[in-house]
């Protein structure tokens, strides 16, 4: 009997040749410069040498600020940086851009904000001053301004955050181009009158944090409540999207309370095409262009940019390895259970598993949600506006839209406090996540605030509906 294997070519056969690798292949040259062998290979047929990556990858952040021109010269920007790969790609670059030896300089003028999520996370509190310690050093090294907060900071802000500011789509911006001539002239003006205008964006070295932030642990009173806030939702999902609710919430309050008409998020494309299939599952398909676009206006004077949206991770995860860019890696949400993952970890974990054998799923996705429109979430009165996310209420025609099933039949409680007093405030996605939010009392204090604000006020409308004139209304003597 034969007992060679079919694979060496058993029974007489030939054995199967097989081609052997090279033992020393020449390395693949630049498609850039063409000279220095190539380092890192993004796509197929774009391989790049260090020198040349590092040029396209700053090209590409330059490029989208000044494509999208949101961004006007001495503005104030806040940074929200996590620690994570993309936001450290965002400060790096943002620290080039202004410094005195490139060519084109940045001209806005940065602040830096770090939220510490430990307490749902899982960390101890040795582990959450370990982590403070460290972004700390990161951020003071930076020469920037810098506010360190906790996520139970957000327990104590003010109901004004659920409220749309002065600004937005209803004012005329300024013109771009006016805003760069004023600038320049400013600086020349500067230099001119002896202050020598150093520095384009105003800024100077920092030694300490901004606004009397320091790097504390909050009251262990604050730690419990925000605990039993999250204990009481009743799945991951929801967790997850009250976590981003309350980390968007304090970052509006720290850009509106310290001056800040811009901020900064380190999104990168695979994270925007995650967040775009999610939030699709979640139900917020007609606010897509405002989840995931470059601009997301809908908080009216102050606006989110998400100017990394351009580069896949693998972009990022090699320019952090090549060029030293430090980063604090926090783990995930705390979940007792593993079995019962949340709508956002499967979506990532699928549309990762797609990219390993189709390396065009992400692009694919991505793209897809650039022909997206705002139109759908742009709302002008405040009580057309959803309480947790600002969006516009897509509760139009609650029969046709199946939204019926979402509204609570049972009250657990009295007049404001009850379950079924926050379901109109609410839009379709909103309504879905709150229903496993637990109870209301266990809400925010802010959120509970501004519900019965909106209600009473909603009462008073109703009560004087008859006397008020309709927008559509003919003017007398206007024919």
């Amino acid at each position: 009997m034969c007992e060679a294997s079919g694979r060496c070519g058993g029974c007489g056969e030939a054995p199967v040749r097989r081609r052997a690798a090279p033992a020393c292949s020449r390395p693949r040259p630049c498609v850039k410069c063409g000279d220095g062998p190539a380092a890192v290979v993004i796509r197929i047929g774009d391989a790049f040498c260090r020198a040349c990556f590092r040029e396209y990858f700053v090209h590409k952040f330059r490029a989208m600020l000044g494509k999208n021109r949101v961004i006007f010269p001495g503005e104030k920007v806040l940074l929200a940086l996590s620690g994570g790969m993309a936001s450290s790609a965002m400060l790096r670059q943002v620290q080039e851009g202004l410094s005195r030896e490139t060519a084109k300089r940045l001209r806005f003028v940065p602040g830096l904000i770090y939220i510490d999520e430990g307490a749902v996370c899982g960390q101890s509190l040795v582990q959450r001053e370990q982590t403070l310690t460290r972004m700390e050093a990161l951020l003071q090294e930076t020469g920037f301004p810098y506010y360190l907060a906790s996520l139970e900071q957000a327990l104590e802000l003010p109901g004004s955050i659920l409220r749309r500011g002065p600004g937005g789509d209803s004012e005329p911006s300024p013109s771009y181009k006016a805003a760069v001539e004023g600038f320049i002239q400013q600086q020349r003006q500067e230099e001119a009158n002896g202050d020598g205008g150093t520095s384009p964006a105003g800024l100077g070295t920092q030694d300490g944090p901004a606004g009397g932030s320091h790097a504390h642990l909050p009251a262990a009173a604050r730690t419990e409540e925000l605990l039993r806030l999250f204990d009481a939702a009743e799945t991951l999902t929801a967790k997850e999207e009250l976590l981003q609710m309350l980390r968007s919430h304090l970052l509006l309050h720290t850009a509106r309370t310290q001056g800040y008409t811009k901020v900064m998020t380190g999104e990168s494309c695979t994270r925007v095409a995650i967040k775009l299939l999610t939030n699709l599952a979640l139900g917020r398909g007609a606010f897509l262009a405002v989840d995931t676009g470059f601009v997301d206006s809908r908080h009216g004077d102050v606006t989110v940019v998400r100017p990394m949206r351009d580069y896949m991770a693998k972009e990022i995860a090699f320019y952090n390895h090549f060029f030293g860019v430090p980063t604090v890696i926090t783990p995930p949400l705390h979940a007792k259970r593993r079995e019962k993952t949340s709508i956002h970890r499967l979506m990532e974990n699928f549309l990762l598993g797609l990219q390993v054998d189709f390396p065009s799923t992400i692009s694919t996705v991505y793209r897809t949600g650039e022909k997206l429109s705002v139109a759908p979430a742009e709302s002008n009165g405040e009580l057309q506006r959803c309480l947790l996310c600002l969006c516009a209420l897509d509760i139009a025609g609650e029969e046709e839209l199946a939204l019926e099933p979402t509204l609570v039949k049972e009250d657990t409680g009295n007049g404001a406090e009850s379950r079924a007093a926050f379901i109109p405030l609410l839009c379709y996605s909103c309504r879905l996540t709150f229903k496993e939010m637990g109870p209301p009392a266990t809400l925010p204090p802010y959120v509970r605030t501004e519900a019965q604000r909106r209600n009473c006020r909603a009462l008073m409308k109703q009560q004087i509906q008859e006397f008020l004139l309709e927008d559509d209304e003919e003017e007398p003597g206007g024919s």
